[in-house]
């Protein structure tokens, strides 16, 4: 296990090695960063007349962040902006135009990365090349932090070889280090090459919409039971999930006559054509939520009786909807030991470790199959009490993630009052491109 692990870990430290040729051309570029003493890099980006911000995502959910980002930049910035980076359908919609579909670094667990390491390797060449071609004034990742932290980590060591000054670096979603053994050591080596972490989560504190129209459209008896399903945003993980899903509904179905299934298909061209290609095989009735458009998510979540989620953001989305839920998890074998054998909490799903409690039913690993899935949903539609337990816990935890009054103080105008983690986080890059 170990010598596997540090073979990732060495192949991933050679990724990217210009070559002789490409050193000069790199090096030419490099010496265009170089500013002068006491000016900031606002003020280099007011002489270039805009400012070019690099931002990289490479997951779903880190696309919806960054695109959020990009209009909170947009808006705040007295400078014209231009991005440039890998990003998926919403950060394209913002003007992004990627260097490579997201999808092609879209990859979960530790065993099952082994089969796209060569990908990996090319991709972060790639990245490593357009960023020193843009000349960025700062550099943004959202989330993905195995091939963010390796993409900054490399940056920062080539300015330092040059003896030069390069952007300015932020992190945006702090990782989870705290979740893992010896988490804290490595922690203290983000600072080595991110200038600033930010963490956050969705905050409004309440989503509320029209499940009356939402059924009228959809056809949705007034007796259905409807359950909504999130198998996830990577193709490995909805490929697996969504066959114990399946399962799942096959015998639930049994219990409610009147069953339908609302399939939340995040916004991967990879997932959408799974999913397309499976549905006519599935147990029960089916509506299909194509991803991007959260207006109709949250109608199909104001519809639903309760939620099946694969383990990840979308429980705090469920948060946001007062919507009771399940999650799920399974992964390669290898890659469940090594998470038991790492792992130094008790919960996965992000309600439950900020409340310190198994509020939201989890079913992991081994003991994620489609009875013990099945047993957890009934009693979650049928308990009332689990029911208003989840859903006053939810208020706890959006409060939790509610940004403190020093903060807000700290990086917006006195008057300023949209206090969205975008904005916050826009708010906090300008503050330190200033100064």
């Amino acid at each position: 296990m170990m010598r596997v692990r540090e073979g990732l870990e060495m192949l991933f430290r050679t990724m990217w090695k210009p070559n002789s040729g490409n050193d000069v051309r790199f090096s030419s570029l490099m010496r265009r960063y170089i500013s002068a003493s006491g000016r900031s890099v606002l003020d280099m980006a007011a002489k270039d007349g805009e400012l070019r911000v690099f931002i990289v995502s490479g997951e779903v959910s880190g696309d919806s962040i960054g695109s959020r980002l990009m209009v909170s930049l947009k808006k705040l910035c007295p400078l014209p902006i231009r991005f440039s980076g890998v990003g998926g359908s919403m950060m394209s919609r913002q003007g992004l135009i990627s260097l490579f579909p997201m999808e092609d670094i879209a990859v979960m667990g530790i065993w099952e990365l082994l089969p796209h390491l060569n990908k990996f390797r090319l991709r972060l060449k790639e990245t490593m090349e357009a960023a020193f071609l843009f000349q960025p004034h700062v550099v943004v990742t959202v989330d993905s932090k195995g091939f963010s932290f390796r993409l900054l980590k490399q940056l920062r060591a080539n300015y330092s070889q040059q003896g030069l000054d390069g952007p300015v670096h932020f992190h945006y979603v702090a990782p989870s280090f705290w979740a893992w053994k010896g988490g804290e050591a490595r922690l203290k080596g983000l600072a080595e090459f991110v200038d600033q972490g930010k963490d956050t989560s969705p905050y409004e504190w309440k989503v509320e919409r029209n499940f009356e129209d939402f059924r009228s459209k959809n056809g949705i008896p007034a007796e259905a039971t409807v359950i909504s399903l999130l198998p996830g945003s990577r193709l490995q993980e909805v490929t697996q999930m969504l066959s114990i899903f399946s399962n799942t509904m096959e015998l639930l179905k049994d219990f409610f006559p009147e069953l339908m299934s609302v399939i939340h298909v995040a916004p991967n061209q990879h997932v959408e054509n799974y999913i397309t290609g499976i549905v006519h095989k599935w147990p029960v009735p089916a509506i299909l939520i194509p991803g991007g458009l959260p207006h109709l998510k949250y109608d199909a979540f104001s519809a639903s009786r309760v939620a099946l989620c694969t383990s990840g953001t979308v429980a705090l989305e469920m948060q946001l909807a007062r919507l009771p839920c399940v999650v799920a998890y399974r992964a390669h074998l290898l890659t469940e030991w090594f998470i038991r054998y790492k792992a130094k909490i008790s919960y996965i799903s992000l309600p439950n470790i900020l409340l310190d409690s198994a509020i939201i039913p989890e079913a992991l690993f081994q003991a994620c199959t489609p009875s013990k899935l099945a047993s957890l949903l009934m009693e979650s539609i049928h308990n009332e009490s689990l029911r208003e337990e989840q859903i006053v816990a939810a208020e706890k935890v959006i409060r939790l993630l509610y940004p403190t009054e020093r903060h807000i103080k700290s990086f917006l105008q006195p008057d300023f009052t949209d206090f969205t983690p975008s904005i916050i986080a826009a708010s906090t890059i300008l503050y330190y491109v200033k100064h």
